[in-house]
């Protein structure tokens, strides 16, 4: 105890040292030179020495270059209705490299996709490396409020949306087979959309941006490529005929519970088609399911022996020769002839008739006594120059060529079997135009899907027929359609109307057996000066009617009834309406 304070009295006597301020004062000049010139240097290796990998580097994580989306061009109808259109939608995409951070955010955003959230999470996973990745392209509007909503909620990260087009089609399963689709990157598939492509299609264009940490676009730097939205295309289709023709098409083929049908309407001054329609069909719009026999355009890519239909065609060439007249007696009894081994029958026994009258009951005898009147070669000919046997050219992907061997390889039934529509095949458009020959005078126009100037020349016409023949042949037809003929039920009141009736026996693996037939009706209206063309076939009608009279012929007479009214095309027969106005007010 004494020591301590001993202790303490010492120092309090001894003075304190001071301290060294001067040596503090250079320690700290000496920190911050130090700490200046290490500074100084960074910047200037930073603002120097690095500033090309700098600034590339900064531009890579908020410089982007990104896609200004363009629209696909539009189709329409000849009276520039839309029959395919492309409306902007939402994509959602993905940074995988920040959405794996954040795992428990898949089940409530695929939730809002309705995805599998299993999938999606798998597919994030592998994909972990990523800085980009569609998760859903072209969603619904109810969709993309879910997906915003769900950011919202759960704070997800590495998710935003962009824009692109998606392709509708207002005119769905009635134009379905004509016009096609595109895929989900907006290039056409099938149909016109497939044959047109490179015309419809956007090129989309380029601008550089700058995206904040969100990878929020926060400005257009600059514009590197203008978009180009696609040509649009504008069809010979009338869109309300078109609607007319399927409809009556669909109802044939129920009522006959047939297997299928089809329908071609042309416009006989141009060569246009207004309407063209299949059974069955399938909404582009949809999931296209059914594969491709329900999407094909069965106008274009099936077909079928024209039967009947071709009669008039084999009348024609003789009267172009010279070797008949309409009143020419032709003996087609006892109903059947024999052609070598084989034999051609009647349905009935006509007996003796003149030309009109074989083309009036459809007289198989009496066109194969005709057709031998010729030889091959000018049979062929005939059927070569209506377009048998090729593409009509129409620009249609898939359209079938049909099928006429050169004559050279005929025999002599079949130079029998072809005057009355077998041995040969054609597509309902090859009919339809051969039968536009006919109504057109004579002359050969190339049929088109797309509208035509009215005021331009129309290429590529040819003359097959004589004025005389076409119209001698075109006065035969019209006994098709009268009390005596085997098409009653296409008559249209207050215009004369001609054509032809066919019912051919479907060829399967074992020949022409069973009760497997096409009906077919082809004409035209009014037969004076003939508008519309239109070929009808309903494909194995299994009710009890299958003749192409019962069958086919009512869907010519309601389309065409139609279609006169709304091309305003004048009655050439008021002497039928009146009679027809008498019988439905008599008692």
């Amino acid at each position: 105890m004494a020591s301590r304070s001993r202790r303490a009295r010492r120092n309090a006597t001894t003075p304190k040292a001071k301290p060294n301020l001067r040596l503090r004062r250079q320690l700290l000049v000496g920190v911050m030179s130090v700490a200046f010139v290490v500074l100084a240097g960074a910047v200037f290796f930073r603002q120097v020495i690095e500033t090309d990998f700098l600034q590339t580097e900064g531009e890579r994580r908020y410089l982007r270059d990104g896609e200004i989306a363009a629209r696909r061009g539009m189709i329409t109808d000849r009276n520039a209705e839309p029959l395919a259109v492309s409306t902007p939608v939402e994509t959602v995409w993905a940074e995988p490299r920040k959405l794996v951070l954040n795992l428990d955010a898949i089940g409530p955003l695929a939730s809002a996709l309705k995805l599998d959230a299993g999938g999606l999470r798998q597919k994030i996973l592998d994909n972990r490396e990523r800085g980009f990745l569609y998760i859903k392209r072209r969603i619904t509007f109810g969709e993309a409020r879910a997906v915003r909503e769900a950011i919202a909620e759960h704070g997800i990260e590495g998710v935003d949306f962009e824009t692109e087009y998606r392709r509708f089609y207002p005119g769905a399963e009635v134009f379905g087979h004509v016009i096609g689709f595109t895929n989900i990157e907006d290039r056409g598939q099938e149909g016109l959309e497939l044959e047109y492509d490179d015309q419809l299609k956007a090129v989309p264009g380029l601008h550089r941006v700058i995206r904040d940490g969100r990878h929020r676009i926060v400005q257009e730097v600059e514009q590197i490529r203008p978009p180009h939205p696609g040509k649009d295309l504008e069809l010979s289709l009338d869109r309300r005929l078109q609607f007319l023709a399927y409809r009556e098409l669909m109802k044939a083929v129920k009522e006959n519970k047939a297997k299928g049908g089809t329908a071609v309407v042309l416009d006989v001054a141009t060569g246009e088609v207004l309407a063209m329609v299949n059974q069955p069909g399938y909404n582009p719009n949809g999931d296209r399911d059914g594969g491709s026999d329900r999407r094909r355009n069965r106008a274009l890519t099936d077909v079928m022996e024209p039967g009947s239909t071709v009669k008039p065609l084999v009348v024609a060439a003789a009267l172009e020769k010279g070797l008949i007249a309409p009143t020419t007696r032709i003996e087609t009894g006892p109903g059947f002839l024999r052609v070598g081994r084989n034999r051609v029958k009647d349905v009935h026994n006509y007996g003796t008739l003149d030309v009109t009258g074989v083309i009036t009951k459809s007289s198989n005898v009496g066109a194969v006594k005709i057709a031998q009147m010729m030889d091959y070669a000018g049979l062929w000919n005939m059927y070569r120059e209506v377009g048998f046997g090729q593409p009509t050219g129409v620009g249609f992907p898939g359209e079938s060529r049909g099928s006429l061997r050169h004559y050279s390889q005929w025999r002599p039934f079949e130079h029998a079997t072809m005057a009355f529509g077998y041995s040969l095949s054609v597509t309902a458009l090859q009919l339809a135009q051969a039968y536009s020959v006919i109504a057109a005078d004579g002359i050969k126009r190339p049929v088109t899907l797309l509208k035509r100037d009215p005021s331009d020349p129309i290429e590529g016409e040819t003359r097959v027929l004589s004025v005389d023949t076409a119209r001698k042949v075109r006065a035969m037809m019209e006994t098709v359609v009268s009390d005596k003929g085997t098409a009653r039920r296409a008559k249209i009141p207050g215009y004369r109307v001609g054509g032809k009736t066919g019912t051919a026996k479907k060829a399967g693996a074992r020949g022409y057996g069973g009760h497997r037939y096409q009906a077919v009706f082809a004409g035209f209206v009014p037969v004076g000066k003939p508008r519309l063309v239109m070929v009808v076939m309903v494909d194995e009608p299994g009710g009890k009617s299958y003749y192409g009279g019962l069958v086919a012929a009512p869907v010519f007479q309601r389309v065409m009834e139609g279609a006169l009214r709304l091309f305003n095309v004048p009655p050439d027969d008021p002497a039928s309406s009146m009679l027809l106005a008498r019988k439905e007010l008599t008692p």
